[in-house]
Parts: C-alpha cells; structure tokens; sequence
C-alpha cells in the first residue's frame, strides 16, 4: 500500500512543480521589474559616475563571456541554479504561509548563496564550474524535496501564489506612476544654481541704467526686420538654456553677423535675459528680448489658451490642489497651459514683417551652420519639420482621439507625425493658409480636453495637416532628454539635437554621455556664472 501511495502522490507533486514554476517564474520578472524601477528612480548622479567607472568590467564580461547565453543554455551550471532558485522561492513563500520559517530561513540561505555565484559569473566573465555549482544544486534540491514531502495543498498554493504575484503588479504599478511623478517634478523645477543666477542678473538690470538705456536703442535696430538676414526665434524662461541654443548656433554659422536672434520670455525673466544677452556681442550677432505681457493683443477675446487659462475649471483641473491622483501626472503638468509654449502659434503675429523664419526649442543645441535651412524649397508648404513616423508610435492616431468624429472625418490615422523644436516657417505661407486661426478652432473644439490630452504637439499635428515638408532626418534629431542608447553617428551628423525629456541638460538627472555636448557652449566667461552655476 505505501508503494501505490507514493506512485499516486509522484503526478500530484510534479502538478505542484509545474504551477509553482509556471507562476514564480512571472513573479519572479514583475519583481525584477519592480527593482529595476525602483532602482533607477532613486538613482543620484554620484551612482552614474560609479557605473562609469564599471565600464571596463561590464565591457570585459560581455566580451569573454555572454551571461544571456550562458543562463539559457540547457547544459550550464547556471540555468540549474537559475531553474532551482526559482522553485525554491515558490516554496520560501509557501513554507512562511505555512509558518515553517526554520524551513524558509533554509532555502533562503541557499537562494543567497546561488545569487551570489550568478553575480559572481556576470561580473568575472567566467562560467559557473562543477565544483562551484554541485554542492548548492545538491543542497537546494535536497530542501525542495523536503517541502514537497510535507504535501501542501495545490489549490491553496495557486491561490496563494496568484495573490503575492496580483500583490507584485500592483507595487510595480505604483512604483512606475511615482516614478513618472518624481520625474516630472525634477523636469519642471528651477534648480538653485539656475535661481540664483536669474537673481543676480536682474540685481544687475536695475542696478545698471546703462543696460536699459542699450536695451532701448536695441529695439528699434533695423536689422530686426530685415528679411535678407537670417532670423530665429526662441521662446523661454530659461536663460542659461537660451545661452547655449544661441552661443551653439553663431558658434557653428559660417556668417553669425548675419543671424538675428528674437527671445520672447515673461516678465519675471525678462530683466535677467535683457542683461544676459546685453553682455556679450556673439560674433556680431544681433539678440532681441521681448516681454510676454507686453503683447497686448493676446487675450482672451483673442486667444482660446488665454481663455482657457482664466477657466476656473481648467485652472482647477491644472493647478488645483485636489487633484486624481490615478490620472497621468504629465496631463496634469501646468507647463503644457504655459503661454510661453503656445506662442509658437502666433510667430506672424509677433513678426509681421517677417517672412521666413528657424523656430528653436531651448533645450538643443546646434551642431551645424543652419543657415541652409532658409533656402529650401518647402514646395508652397508652411512648415519645415523632420518626420518622426520611423519611430515608434509617432503617427496621428497616437496623439489624437480618432474615436470622436471630428477627428476621424478629416485626418488619417496613419498619418506621419513630425518633430517640433526645430523648424522652418514660410510666414507668407502661413498667412495666406492661416494656420492661426486652425489652430484657434482646434484649441476651441478641444475645450473639454476630449480630442487630445496635452501638450502644443496635437494641435499643430491638426493646424498644419498637409502644409507640412518632411526635411532631411538629419537636420534633427531627438531623444537625448530619455533615450540613453542613440548612435554615436547619428548623434554627430545631426545639425541639432534635442534633449527632448524630463532628463534635461541642466538638472541633474541628466543624462552623463549627452550632457558634455551641451555644457561646452556654456559662456563661462560671463559673470556670476562662476559663483552660481558652474560651482
């Protein structure tokens, strides 16, 4: 009787094995998910140098020794120990339901032991030998049989297990939206070095009536509306990050005498910019620094956003304190409401003498002698942008709500979406399309927020359908705010790149391998850079 006893229990114990490794092996991914996470999140700039320094290492293990290879090889030590690990944390969890915590702390230990030698594999470059992975495999397998000898109950183990791996899904959920919250929060602040810079700048605006008294006959320079220079337009509060855009782009002009640069900031800024940008002649370069509140036309008799922004309900919605804290916390994010991001959409309007201008987002930075890009042939089209369709997810129906009717009716889902941050206007063009007023009736028809969520990228997508020409890739490339694997080639043929991102060159999340690119057009001869920024 006892020999059919345990010829009966062997399929119940291998049923058991099978669902614990089937379910474990999930939880297993989710919590090295979560570490991943977690670990990136609370990541410093200290740790990226650490990293740094372990290249060789890692660059030493990939090349004597491919540890994906090795773990998913059926005759390495490696996999034996990965597949026996695995089964052992699955009883770890059973043995403590059950309150066996002597059997627990067992395989525990042994878990320890096995990871330690992994690690030690990865790091060395060296494969696991049979006399490194014999006496543990001996062991882990010896405690496995012993739980499952004691014969825990298999329906109550899957129940068990799915509730730990619904457990594992949910913290990871959490980690991911903190994560992207904390992110945000870094993305959006002044850093101190920045504030106190903009402080000592304006000190010196109103200290200074020499700087007023220059920033007065500068504005009626005839070279502003010249239409045979070369004329660019940034919009920001951000003035060391509006430096290097400028610095990096006289600095790379074959004729930077013939650029003119037009910055339009808001009324806090505006005093640190004007002395900025009054202190240095950049190669000749012509600078303009306009005020915000000074455009009296744009109000909210005129302008949707304008309106928008004296909305109870949209300020509630953007600016409120109680807010859902389920909702994506980059649609709540105010700054995609700041003015300063739509006045993209009034260009003719603020320069209506113009008639071609380069728009520059303040956070590129210019590689390459963009003067080229006013003589191309935009075939009759208003916008001049690079096309971003060969990445993923970047056509219409990512950014728009293709359900609602008026969306489906006039666009293509498929449509090819483009970058902005670096593009050329034909202003006589868009005068005679007025885009403007599209781009009024857009932000008018989304004003419950129900055709697109955030940001001045959708209704462009929808103001300039078919008044958009593709340019050449490498006039722009993007990602260098969040991607950290572009190609190195891409990067140095590119004429600008664009730390598009919550990882901006200027905080210190940035990413370490791009910011270089961005701190040598740092003017460190100007003042109060040494006390404040470059401390």
């Amino acid at each position: 009787m006892r020999r059919r006893a345990a010829d009966y229990r062997r399929p119940v114990r291998r049923r058991l094995s099978y669902w614990i490794c089937l379910l474990l092996a999930f939880s297993f991914i989710l919590a090295t998910v979560l570490f991943v996470i977690q670990h990136n999140h609370h990541q410093d700039p200290l740790q990226y140098s650490l990293l740094e320094r372990n290249a060789r290492v890692e660059h030493f293990a990939k090349e004597s020794l491919n540890f994906t290879e090795e773990i998913l090889s059926v005759t390495s030590f490696s996999r034996q120990l990965a597949q026996q690990m695995i089964l052992a944390k699955a009883y770890v969890v059973i043995a403590k339901e059950h309150n066996n915590l002597h059997l627990a702390w067992q395989l525990s230990s042994k878990i320890r032991k096995c990871q330690l030698l992994l690690s030690k594999a990865a790091m060395t470059g060296e494969p696991v030998t049979l006399e490194e992975a014999e006496p543990i495999i001996k062991s882990l397998t010896a405690l496995i049989f012993k739980a499952q000898d004691i014969h825990y109950d298999i329906a109550t183990t899957i129940v068990t297990m799915k509730s730990h791996i619904q457990a594992l899904e949910e913290r990871a959920n959490a980690a991911t939206v903190q994560s992207a919250v904390f992110g945000q929060l870094a993305a959006e602040a002044l850093p101190k070095n920045l504030h106190c810079l903009n402080v000592k700048l304006v000190t010196d605006w109103l200290k200074v009536p020499a700087l007023q008294k220059l920033a007065n006959e500068r504005k009626n320079s005839p070279r502003l509306t010249d239409n045979n220079l070369y004329h660019f337009c940034l919009f920001s509060d951000n003035v060391l990050a509006t430096s290097v855009v400028i610095n990096s782009t006289v600095y790379n002009a074959d004729h930077p005498k013939q650029l003119v640069f037009h910055i339009v900031t808001n009324g806090i800024n505006y005093g640190a910019m004007q002395a900025w940008f009054l202190s240095s002649d950049f190669k000749g370069a012509t600078v303009e620094v306009q005020n915000i509140e000074e455009f009296r036309w744009l109000n909210a008799s005129y302008s949707p956003v304008v309106k928008q922004l004296q909305n109870p309900d949209s300020r509630t919605f953007y600016f409120g304190l109680y807010q859902d804290v389920n909702a994506e916390p980059k649609i709540r994010n105010p700054k995609y409401l700041y003015l300063l991001n739509h006045l993209r959409f009034y260009i003719p309007e603020i320069y209506p003498q113009l008639e071609k201008v380069v728009f520059l987002d303040d956070d590129l930075v210019v590689q390459k002698d963009l003067t080229p890009l006013f003589s191309l042939d935009l075939h009759g089209n208003v916008n001049g942008a690079v096309e971003t369709c060969l990445e993923a997810f970047h056509r219409y129906y990512k950014y728009l709500n293709f359900s609602s009717s008026i969306i489906s009716s006039r666009f293509d889902p498929q449509a090819c979406a483009w970058a902005f941050g670096m593009n050329v206007f034909d202003l006589v063009a868009w005068r005679k399309n007025n885009v403007t007023a599209r781009y009024h009736y857009w932000q008018e028809q989304n004003a419950d927020r129900t055709l697109w969520k955030l940001g001045t990228l959708p209704p462009a997508l929808l103001s300039f359908y078919g008044l958009t020409e593709p340019l050449d890739r490498r006039w722009h490339v993007l990602g260098l705010g969040y991607d950290l694997n572009i190609d190195n080639r891409l990067i140095e043929s590119a004429a600008v790149i664009h730390f598009n991102g919550n990882m901006k060159p200027w905080l210190k999340v940035a990413i370490g391998r791009y910011k270089p690119l961005w701190d040598k057009y740092i003017n460190q001869s100007l003042p109060h850079l040494q006390n404040c920024v470059l401390s």
